[in-house]
């Protein structure tokens, strides 16, 4: 029998339930140079005049079930970094 997200530690049916209930407080935060919507790990947005078309990416991610793995090991200078 695979393993699946939930058998490692994670909820998917819970991220998606937090999502939704934060949603109106990043939608609060939303500016006319953000240039798509909420969701995934990533956001795009415009730059002010003076450039030749730049768009800035920003994303966020957690390490996940790596932590755990970090622990049981003894190593965290591996975690973080894909």
């Amino acid at each position: 029998m695979p393993i699946t997200y939930k058998d490692a530690g994670v909820d998917i049916d819970a991220g998606n339930a937090l999502v939704d209930r934060i949603k109106p407080l990043a939608k609060a935060t939303m500016r006319p140079e953000v240039l798509g919507g909420i969701g995934g790990f990533a956001a795009l947005c415009r730059v002010p005049t003076g450039y030749q078309e730049p768009i800035l990416v920003s994303g966020t991610d957690g390490v996940g079930t790596k932590l755990k793995t970090a622990f049981a090991s003894g190593r965290h200078d591996t975690i973080g970094i894909d």
